[in-house]
């Protein structure tokens, strides 16, 4: 609960009323300067110089007990968080003090963190959106054979089965998944690179022995859990790969825009709407209304998500020769406004899914109302039954079962919203 203080000045609803732990610690202060402290110690683990095993082992019980008070103080005297954070760690490493960056610069720590959060980042929403899928599987399962009207647009057209429409939906999500699986494993390290990609502090501190310097470099890349280093950076990784991060969010925040459209729009019909609570209320003015509100919730914050990736095609457009640091204060907003965000709308997308309810009774109405306008109405049933079922059990079946084999062990994780 926020204190009194807390309320006199601006809170990213993001963070104060939306995000999960997980994602929000993620991208959290906490998780940042101990990752830089970690990657000091690899750094220190890696450079076989003359670096006793004291050192590192002082380097390593202060890991995560993080004077954040000291550091403040630093930064507002120096003007730069990372010499504010080394002299706060050496306070409590006096003896690992003059080994702690050695040969590094910022980048070293703000970049490779940064990649590190955009992996782990991934992986939340990977889980999260397998657990959608999951849900909307069984979902359109359940309905496969349940004829619907179909709409051309928003116009009653031929019929459908309400287990075929969720699948469109699902044939989306399954494109994202493949596709922030494969962001995630395109990342690679920045690793240790120097102040403008060439290496030169290290090969001055290995005496010119190219060998120890890639040695060098991937053994610091191991050890932060990545499978290879950029071959080629400036004093910063290509923000290029921000782009295609962020792309692929903004893709994901497009799918749910349609979808939770979709569902808003059959709420209108009073076909199928999103679950709502006992006690909840649909207006303060006119209490009986059951407005979709967590689909509209998405579609707002799918909005956002799909606007972020601006940022970094702006920024990337603008750094100029090895780098310029017009992008941190922007890096700093964007890359974990969007993973929040992302988070958000799959987190309500999963309840949404979780508690779909839909009306049969409605739907037959709807459906025979159009009908002498179609076909016979016992050929035309039985046609979409048969297909619509065949479709749905076919698709589930090759497409998106297998695609979840990797996500089963968090698939039973339920979602609460406070909110």
């Amino acid at each position: 609960m926020a204190g009194a203080e807390e309320m006199n000045r601006y809170r990213s609803p993001l963070v104060s009323r939306y995000a999960s732990k997980e994602i929000s610690y993620n991208f959290s202060e906490k998780k940042k300067f101990i990752t830089w402290r970690k990657l000091w110690i690899f750094l220190a683990k890696a450079l076989g110089l003359p670096i006793t095993d004291a050192q590192i082992a002082e380097m390593e019980s202060h890991a995560e007990d993080i004077d954040f008070a000291m550091a403040a103080e630093e930064e507002r005297k120096l003007r730069h968080d990372v010499m504010a954070h080394v002299h706060t760690f050496a306070h409590c490493c006096p003896t690992a003090a003059p080994i702690i960056h050695l040969g590094a610069m910022s980048c070293y720590v703000g970049d490779n963190t940064d990649l590190i959060a955009l992996r782990d980042g991934f992986n939340i929403l990977l889980s999260k959106l397998a657990r959608v899928i999951d849900r909307l599987a069984n979902f359109a399962e359940e309905y496969a054979d349940l004829p619907t009207l179909g709409f051309t647009h928003f116009q009653p057209a031929q019929l459908t089965t309400v287990g075929k429409r969720a699948c469109l939906w699902l044939q989306e999500l399954v494109m994202d998944v493949r596709n922030l699986e494969r962001a995630r494993d395109d990342l690679s390290f920045r690793g240790v690179k120097g102040t403008t990609g060439t290496q030169a502090s290290f090969l001055q501190l290995f005496q010119g022995d190219h060998d120890k310097v890639e040695e060098l470099d991937k053994m610091v890349t191991e050890m932060a859990g990545f499978k290879k280093a950029y071959l080629v950076t400036g004093q910063t990784y290509s923000h290029e790969v921000d782009i295609h991060c962020l792309a692929r969010l903004a893709s994901l925040g497009a799918s749910v825009h349609k979808i939770c459209t979709d569902i808003r729009l059959l709420a209108n019909l009073k076909e199928i709407e999103e679950p709502f609570e006992k006690e909840q209320i649909g207006s303060s003015a006119m209490p009986y209304k059951r407005n979709p509100m967590r689909a509209e919730r998405c579609c707002s914050l799918a909005r956002h998500l799909i606007a972020l990736v601006g940022d970094p095609l702006q920024t990337d457009s603008v750094q100029w020769l090895e780098s310029t640091l017009d992008d941190s204060a922007n890096r700093r907003i964007s890359l974990p406004e969007s993973f929040l965000t992302a988070d958000i709308i799959l987190s309500t997308l999963q309840n949404i899914t979780e508690g779909l309810v839909v009306y049969p009774k409605v739907i037959e109405r709807h459906i025979r109302h159009e009908l002498p306008f179609m076909a016979t109405e016992n050929n035309i049933m039985a046609i979409v039954k048969a297909g619509g079922n065949r479709q749905v059990k076919t698709f589930l079946a090759e497409e998106v079962r297998p695609l979840l084999e990797p996500y089963k062990a968090n698939m039973d994780v339920k979602v609460e919203l406070v909110l």
